[in-house]
């Protein structure tokens, strides 16, 4: 990509992010104190999954697959977020859902979800092992969809298994429970102090933390300042990271500009 292409990409999604922080919305502001940044980002993150593993009741656990559409697809949106975060619903509910509709679908799009759990959030990190573990059985997408779509009603009395099992039959919750065995009954890295807990070190009776611990290592290098935040990438150039809900007229608006370069 050319020099000038570049600067054009910069200024399109600048101009985004301009109009989201104005009046589109808010976002949830994200300083995690149990990790810590970099003074500087040294590398943007990559929407490459890793061959990341852990293991679980003695199996190993192949990263979790939590995206939609076409790795191939021309733009790449990378969204890390918290599921107790009620500007990730706002921006799941009102932008993701049709872009997943129309431009996911249409192979224009490659989604891809990250974990950024805060400490704020009661049930933030149970959230996202229970997404996890329904990715490792193929029902992320379900999940995600009734873990933002149940939000208020789970955030407020922690029973998340609830609604994730009436996303998928019976045999694979069933599935889902054994990943989850070791998770449920360790305390969460967002039900401690952030003075107090090293984000790296707790929860290690639960092999699902392993891949949130590298969302938020990746969120870290950004660095993800709130959720939610988003980067997205254009036939291999990473843009700037921007934050806060936008709205889907707005966005499709700017990956049409990319589209057309």
């Amino acid at each position: 990509m050319n020099r000038h292409l570049h600067s054009g990409l910069g200024k399109n999604l600048a101009a985004v992010i301009v109009l989201s922080m104005l009046g589109l919305g808010v976002a949830s502001r994200a300083v995690s104190q149990t990790t810590q940044s970099p003074a500087k980002a040294t590398k943007p993150a990559t929407v490459a999954v890793k061959k990341a593993t852990s293991t679980n009741a003695g199996q190993t656990l192949i990263a979790p697959v939590k995206v939609y559409g076409s790795k191939s697809a021309p733009i790449t949106f990378e969204v890390f977020s918290d599921y107790e975060c009620p500007s990730c619903r706002n921006l799941y509910e009102n932008t993701l859902r049709p872009l997943i509709n129309d431009y996911v679908a249409s192979g224009k799009v490659y989604l891809v979800h990250r974990d950024f759990p805060l400490p704020m959030h009661k049930y933030g990190y149970e959230a996202a092992r229970w997404a996890n573990a329904s990715a490792r059985v193929g029902e992320f997408q379900s999940v995600e969809a009734a873990l933002y779509d149940n939000q208020a009603s789970w955030s407020a009395d922690g029973n998340i298994a609830k609604y994730v099992s009436a996303a998928m039959s019976p045999a694979e919750f069933q599935r889902v429970q054994k990943l989850m065995q070791g998770c449920e009954a360790t305390a969460s890295a967002s039900t401690h102090s952030p003075q107090t807990v090293n984000v790296a070190q707790v929860n290690r009776a639960c092999a699902l933390d392993a891949f949130i611990d590298e969302d938020r290592e990746l969120g870290n290098r950004i660095p993800v300042k709130a959720t939610p935040t988003y980067v997205i990438t254009y036939k291999g150039q990473h843009l700037p990271a921007g934050s806060g809900i936008v709205s889907w007229p707005i966005l499709k608006q700017f990956f049409d500009s990319l589209l057309a370069q």
